[in-house]
């Protein structure tokens, strides 16, 4: 590899975050841990020293990041609330009202059709492999796809429906001032 190409492309993956500074290591592995871990295990992964770890796990913790479990050691999660919060606050900053209107709009033909063709009021209700064998057009693979991006549709559709809230609430609110 000519050492101009050496910069192109992402990180060998067990080195992903091998360039960042130890906050962002640490961060990101918060956001790749799955259960609650211990700071020493945090630190390993983020190659730090684990005061270290502490000590930027605690500032999370103040922030809402990462939700702290008391214990001997205490461990760390991250909090998946705070990250929907920040995903639905992003949605009500990026996009006016109307565009989030018309994605309700959109998401809720979508999760209409789905529910008129699997003749059910959510994809968890639908037996996917009784859907297929009932149909001459869906196999097993479509059914679970169109139940995965039913869920999807249905969650998204909330996560917009919040923001369009959020936004209709703070226009108003600069509205009466």
């Amino acid at each position: 590899m000519a050492e101009t190409d050496a910069g192109n492309g992402p990180p060998p993956f067990e080195d992903a975050f091998a360039s960042d500074d130890v906050e962002q290591r640490i961060y990101g592995s918060i956001l790749q841990a799955r259960e609650p871990t211990a700071a020493s295990a945090i630190a390993d992964s983020a190659d730090c020293d684990p005061k270290t770890a502490r000590k930027y796990l605690g500032w999370f913790d103040d922030l809402g990041i990462v939700t702290r479990h008391d214990g001997h050691p205490a461990t760390y999660e991250r909090n998946d609330a705070y990250f929907e919060w920040r995903r639905i606050n992003q949605l009500a900053a990026d996009h006016s009202v109307e565009e989030l209107q018309d994605r309700v709009r959109e998401l809720t033909t979508r999760i209409t059709e789905y529910e008129a063709t699997y003749d059910a009021a959510s994809p968890a209700t639908v037996d996917a492999v009784a859907a297929a064998e009932g149909s001459d057009e869906l196999t097993i693979d479509a059914v679970y796809s169109d139940l995965a991006d039913w869920a999807t549709a249905r969650e998204e559709r909330n996560r917009y429906e919040r923001a369009r809230q959020q936004r209709t609430g703070s226009e108003r609110e600069q509205a009466s001032r």
